[in-house]
């Protein structure tokens, strides 16, 4: 009975053995898993006409700003305008005392009413001796000496109204006129003090606010541009903006003027070419010494096709896009013709192509994709910079 219980457990132990060995040892059961859609995001490529824009840093200078020196040593009798007034050209901005200047253009026309009359009377002598010489009333050298008389006597006139116009001169410089329309500037003389030419500092400034320009440099490269934007019948349009941003929400606009000029030399320390715009400023933005970011169209790309930068990928030999067909995308190999941060203009694509935007990662020649629930949008990309 025991022997017959021993034997009933070592077959029970070897079928359990045997199970576990199968079910170890036998063949997995293949099972077939249904790909997934990969979920993207998609745009609708659209052709625009894209400006490009170049931008660089400038300073705001002023057409013309004049310091206001006086001509002549005198005191400083009258000012006749505040700091900050807005002036126009000629009009009266201080006087110097001129009475030492009066006095000798009084004298002046008094010694030339003196020589008018001692010319008078030679001029009557010699008519008297032309005629007396004809009859051999009085001798030739009488008759020379009197004309040499008058010669002398009309220099002596023309001596005197030169001494006449010269005081007028510094007469005239007793009234200090703005030679510019413009803004005065801080004084830095009160009246009452005396004045003289070789004081630098002067009394202030006239600088003209409108129109305005502002200087900046670009890379040399930008030199071919920049001379057939200068030969273009059409001025290049030239922005002004206050910091870096030049387009989104937070740009300050200060104001919008045209490209005057490119100057005659490219610098050889910083290989960068100077340049300059012109603005109107009548609502005064703009302010001399002000650093600004300027911002230039140099070119219109006609019908182009504009994509984000994330649409385009980058291959081993060349871009490439994910092109929307049906449930799934394709490869579609594409030329990129300009970049910036913000666009890129691409050749190899139709107008109404749906390219994918966002999800590429994830995605080869012919994956199935689920376009999110949004519809697809069309591309409407910033202006080239």
């Amino acid at each position: 009975m025991l022997i017959r219980r021993k034997m009933l457990l070592v077959v029970g132990g070897i079928v359990v053995l045997a199970i576990a060995v199968w079910a170890l040892t036998r063949p997995a059961k293949t099972r077939l898993v249904p790909s997934s859609a990969v979920p993207v995001r998609v745009m609708t490529v659209v052709e625009q006409d894209l400006p490009r824009y170049v931008t660089g840093i400038g300073s705001v200078l002023s057409l013309h700003s004049v310091v206001i020196r006086p001509q002549i040593d005198g005191i400083l009798t009258r000012l006749l305008v505040k700091e900050g007034q807005l002036v126009k050209a000629g009009e009266l901005l201080a006087t110097l005392d001129d009475r030492s200047i009066r006095a000798s253009l009084d004298q002046a026309k008094a010694q030339r009413g003196e020589s008018q009359a001692q010319l008078q009377v030679a001029l009557v002598n010699l008519k008297r001796y032309k005629l007396l010489s004809a009859d051999d009333g009085v001798s030739r050298q009488t008759y020379d000496q009197q004309q040499a008389l008058v010669n002398q006597l009309k220099a002596a006139v023309l001596g005197n109204q030169a001494a006449i116009d010269a005081a007028q001169v510094q007469l005239s410089y007793t009234q200090i006129h703005s030679p510019v329309t413009g803004r005065v500037g801080i004084r830095s003389v009160d009246e009452g003090n005396f004045l003289r030419m070789s004081d630098a500092q002067g009394l202030f400034s006239v600088t003209q606010i409108d129109p305005i320009a502002v200087e900046f440099s670009l890379p040399q490269q930008m030199l071919p541009t920049l001379q057939n934007l200068i030969a273009a019948q059409q001025s290049a349009s030239v922005d002004a903006y206050m910091g870096a941003d030049t387009d989104g929400p937070t740009a300050n606009l200060l104001g919008e003027g045209h490209l005057s000029l490119i100057d005659n030399q490219i610098s050889a320390t910083t290989g960068t070419i100077r340049a300059k715009a012109e603005f109107t400023n009548a609502a005064q933005k703009l302010w001399p010494g002000q650093l600004v970011t300027v911002k230039i169209q140099t070119a219109i790309d006609k019908d182009a096709l504009v994509v984000p930068p994330t649409i385009v990928q980058r291959g081993l030999d060349s871009h490439f896009v994910y092109r929307v067909n049906g449930d799934k995308v394709d490869i579609v190999p594409v030329q990129v013709s300009y970049q910036n941060s913000d666009v890129n203009v691409i050749r190899g694509v139709q107008v109404g192509d749906v390219l994918v935007s966002d999800g590429q990662s994830r995605l080869t020649a012919g994956a199935r994709v689920n376009i999110l629930k949004e519809a697809p949008q069309a591309v409407q990309a910033e202006p080239a910079s």
